[in-house]
């Protein structure tokens, strides 16, 4: 088949299949427009789920009679320099009008502030002369029957329902980045979404309580964090708030929401101590860099980025989590105490919480560790220093953070009173994660016990993988794993961490391997001893059933608020729950 030039309107309709993938695309690329227009106001209205009708208006700058035919053309676009790593707009690729005219009723109608506003129509790539109009400043552009010129992509749309919901989801993610923009979703097939615009210091969290509710503002850590030019700030939410999926954890760089493998497994990684694997964290964070560090230009749609120095941004986001997490505190989640008023409700069920599922450990003899509590810990390879004596009970009072202890109920659940709220404690719950988190301190602040293989495992790799390894080998030591080049595509391990015991060395290797290539990181390793000690913490802890004394109670409870994650053990459960004076009231109908 000879080569031959493809007309304007084919161009656009593969532009189109790249950058319009549904009804919630047009609505992204619209919207964006309209915030890089300076708009204050955003109106969205749909019908059919967007396939029917796609009205965004907007208050922006507007656009003069004589812009309106470049809109709608190929690569015209108000936004990008001649600098293309320079971009400081949501939009510039300048496809989005002509691809969504080519394969849909298009119709723009603009005003700026001092001129005349005008129309112009495109249907299926079909273009119509510029007419007068009447208008406001701004613009509103009006999408029908999106799809209609190619009417094969239909089949593969969703329910009108799904579509719908599609677009509620874009619009509320985008909304985030600009509290001080308000937003307006209506149209016969939803209900109508009010988003007020918020000024002043405070206008971030009220827009996130609108959009995420105000139970996550009400479980929420600030975060603020720099590196390098890098800078980070948002909310992230306590442990014991969590959500099954990670649709709720918000990434946006230079206020661009993104959905990026690297940041997500950043975050995850943050949270991998206190939220167990089925758990994901509930985050709005917003980084800024210089536009020139990074990509945003790999994905037609502009979903995904791609940093010049990735290890420093995820070093910056995880350690800024974490830390965060840590002066956070001891903070139970409100969730807890909005169950616990459910159960205590005559005739109403329990809510069900879907908890991880539980593990066995068989120990073997070993060294105990002393926390303080008669019963002993336990673990094999490191030995932690015992704690403080606990103080005397004349000196616990309910102005401390989980107050003081009143009573054990069922040999199991400690009750503290605080000075306006009672606490319950799972005491196994919470001894198992001082414990873990005593072991993970002992992990690294001593370099680890190792055991040397009688023969040293020589494992083949593809070269890359090798180099990889090796230029990781000094980290890998430190964490008890010895290795070194042997020969081309060759690594020969020498010693393991003897906590691991015994250990498939060949998949250990090519698992790290994996990582490495993928993230540039050895965290597999880490997180492997990390659930030795987690393992370890859940035997040695104090057991369910056991009796307290009193000053056992309130030693346990002291050294929770001393231990950063306590507010919930090793496998992402809650260690306590916090129900306030009024809350307690209100069951008994005194408020």
């Amino acid at each position: 088949m000879p080569i031959r030039q493809l007309s304007d309107s084919v161009i656009n309709q593969i532009a189109a299949g790249e950058v319009i993938e549904r009804p919630a695309s047009v609505v992204k690329e619209l919207v964006e427009n309209a915030l890089d227009a300076g708009a204050s106001r955003i109106e969205i209205a749909t019908a059919g789920g967007g396939l029917t009708l796609l009205r965004v208006s907007d208050d922006g700058c507007g656009m003069g009679p004589d812009e309106l035919p470049l809109a709608i053309g190929r690569h015209c676009t108000s936004k990008l320099s001649d600098d293309i790593f320079d971009i400081r707009s949501l939009g510039f690729r300048g496809e989005a009008l002509p691809s969504i005219g080519s394969v849909s009723r298009l119709s723009i109608r603009s005003r700026t502030r001092d001129g005349e506003a005008a129309e112009i129509r495109i249907e299926g790539g079909t273009l119509h002369p510029v007419r007068p109009a009447a208008g406001n400043q701004g613009t509103v552009v009006e999408v029908r029957d999106l799809f209609y010129a190619t009417p094969a992509r239909l089949k593969f749309m969703k329910s009108e329902r799904a579509e719908t919901a599609a677009i509620t989801d874009l619009v509320k993610r985008i909304s985030i980045a600009f509290p001080h923009v308000r937003f307006t979703l209506s149209g016969s097939d939803r209900s109508t979404l009010d988003l007020p615009a918020h000024t002043g210091p405070n206008a971030r969290i009220a827009r996130i309580a609108d959009v995420l509710g105000a139970e996550f503002a009400d479980n929420a850590l600030p975060l603020e964090a720099g590196r390098e030019g890098v800078q980070l700030a948002g909310y992230i939410s306590i442990p014991a708030f969590s959500r099954a999926n990670a649709l709720m954890a918000h990434v946006y760089v230079n206020g661009r929401p993104v959905r990026d493998k690297m940041l997500g497994g950043a975050i995850r990684g943050a949270y991998a101590d206190v939220l167990s694997r089925d758990r994901y964290p509930v985050t709005a964070l917003f980084l800024s860099l210089d536009p020139a560090q990074v990509d945003v230009n790999v994905h037609p749609a502009k979903a995904d980025v791609r940093f010049r120095d990735p290890g420093l941004v995820r070093g910056l986001l995880v350690g800024a989590i974490r830390q965060a997490l840590a002066l956070g505190g001891v903070r139970a989640a409100t969730s807890g105490a909005d169950a616990m008023l459910q159960a205590f409700r005559p005739g109403t069920p329990p809510p069900s919480t879907p908890q991880p599922a539980p593990f066995s450990y068989t120990a073997s003899p070993s060294r105990p560790l002393d926390f303080g509590f008669r019963e002993s810990a336990r673990s094999d390879y490191v030995a932690v220093e015992p704690a403080p004596a606990p103080e005397p009970p004349d000196f616990i009072t309910d102005q401390q953070t989980l107050g003081a202890a009143r009573a054990q109920v069922h040999e199991n659940y400690i009750v503290a009173q605080t000075a306006d709220s009672l606490i319950i404690v799972d005491q196994h719950a919470a001894h198992e994660r001082l414990v873990y988190e005593a072991l993970k301190t002992a992990l690294h602040d001593r370099p680890l016990p190792t055991q040397m293989l009688l023969l040293p495992e020589i494992v083949d790799l593809p070269e890359d993988d090798a180099s990889r390894l090796e230029t990781h080998a000094d980290t890998l030591a430190r964490l008890g794993l010895v290795l070194e080049r042997f020969g081309p595509g060759a690594m020969a391990v020498r010693e393991t961490p003897a906590m691991l015991g015994e250990v498939d060395v060949p998949a250990l290797i090519r698992d790290l391997a994996d990582e490495i290539a993928d993230s540039d990181t050895t965290d597999a390793l880490t997180r492997r001893l990390h659930a030795i000690a987690s393992r370890m913490a859940c035997h040695g802890s104090v057991r369910s059933g056991r009796r307290l004394r009193a000053e056992e109670m309130n030693a346990l409870l002291r050294q929770m608020e001393a231990t950063p994650g306590s507010g919930t053990c090793n496998h992402g459960r809650p260690t306590y729950i916090e129900l306030k004076l009024h809350d307690i009231e209100r069951l008994f109908g005194r408020r």
